[in-house]
């Protein structure tokens, strides 16, 4: 049994070591455009921008979203809401805000009133808006977003000085409970393991990076790639057209922001549970093996550690010890960028757990019902599978 533990607890050791001196070195290469260094210059040209808002049965946030574009303080700028087949006030109070005298000329409503065959209904909707855009620049981000005034002139002016295509700018997640804290945390060490953001400029690597809260990207880029049409029946909308940017050769950026946009991504962990069921089995190109097989890897990778220190007896603990060790490092980094204190590593073993129950319950209720039901829309596995990217 020792040798068991000697070489699961070194394999842990060396692959969470590893990850924690890879992120090290590695995340302060990203840059915080909520720097001074970025603050807003007078008298600098601004390239048109066009923020594309998709929307389905969103009444509890599109007005507040809405509202904070109107006053972002970046003048050559449009706002295009699509309201995708609501069946609540969405659309209603889209059209509200869009009579308002702070909104003429800057917000326009378009609604969508049925799906084609062959679309996902939030990626037809962002299409649809940006056929509409006047933009040298897209800005996709969600209805739930909410936008300092001055988030725009940031991310342009360092898109402009990096000569960027594609900019990203991750969000501050806005957190009620600890249930959903201690779910962040899991997911951004999962982002650190598996989408290494200080990679994501570096051309000779496949590191891509998108992110449905702001993804911007030239509009020249956008048509070359074959915009959205290109992932008209894709589920990971946002990632895929990160990785479709940077295999087509062009320059892709992310950066952190600290709150220059915020969201609440989930009502409790079982939100995020429920949120996330629809996006896993899709993660997996939905493979079954392979859901399977990430489905243990994330329980030895994550829980093995946890067990073995106290399973293993002796010096073969120590491998156990460093791998979390390095786990509380990596918890320790998310903690300056996060508002996620370093002491919920010790909740780690419950939301791992809690992220295979969401992998395995993606892959099981998709294949029992054939497909996907997202934002009451039911798309067909055979479809999906056929769409992806």
């Amino acid at each position: 049994m020792s040798y068991f533990h000697w070489i699961a607890g070194g394999i842990l050791a060396l692959i969470w070591l590893s990850r924690l001196l890879d992120a090290a070195l590695g995340m302060g290469k990203v840059a915080d455009i909520s720097l001074p260094v970025w603050n807003p210059k007078p008298d600098v040209p601004q390239p048109r921008v066009s923020i594309i808002v998709p929307a389905r049965n969103e009444q509890e946030h599109i007005e507040q979203s809405l509202l904070q574009l109107l006053k972002l303080d970046y003048e050559n700028c449009e706002v295009i809401a699509v309201n995708d087949r609501s069946t609540d006030r969405t659309g209603e109070m889209m059209d509200g805000i869009a009579a308002r005298p702070e909104a003429r000329g800057r917000l326009r409503v378009i609604h969508v009133a049925e799906l084609p065959k062959g679309w996902l209904g939030k990626v037809y909707a962002m299409w649809t808006g940006a056929k509409q855009a006047s933009g040298d620049w897209l800005l996709f981000t969600d209805a739930d977003v909410l936008f300092k005034a001055d988030v725009l002139n940031r991310a342009v002016a360092y898109a402009g000085s990096e000569r960027a295509d594609h900019l990203v700018l991750f969000p501050r997640m806005v957190m009620h409970s600890p249930g959903e804290k201690m779910m962040v945390a899991f997911f951004q060490t999962l982002f650190v393991f598996g989408h290494r953001p200080w990679k994501v400029a570096d051309p000779r690597t496949q590191d891509h990076m998108g992110i449905g809260a702001f993804n911007m990207v030239r509009r020249s880029v956008y048509d070359a790639i074959g915009t959205f049409q290109a992932l008209r029946f894709e589920v990971l909308d946002d990632m895929k057209l990160g990785k479709l940017v940077k295999n087509a050769g062009y320059r892709q950026r992310n950066v952190f922001g600290h709150d220059l946009i915020s969201l609440r991504w989930a009502k409790g962990a079982m939100g995020m549970v429920d949120n996330l069921t629809k996006n896993f089995f899709a993660i997996m190109s939905f493979q079954w093996p392979r859901a399977l097989a990430t489905a243990f890897t994330l329980a030895f990778l994550n829980l093995l550690p946890f067990l073995g220190i106290w399973l293993a007896h002796g010096w073969a603990r120590l491998p156990y010890a460093i791998a979390l060790a390095s786990l509380f490092g990596i918890y320790v980094g998310m903690s300056w960028m996060s508002d996620v204190p370093a002491y919920y590593f010790l909740l780690h073993p419950i939301s791992s757990t809690l992220f295979v129950y969401i992998m395995l319950r993606s892959m099981v209720l998709t294949l029992a019902r054939g497909g996907v039901v997202w934002r009451g829309t039911f798309y067909p596995l055979e479809e999906l599978r056929k769409g992806m990217v």
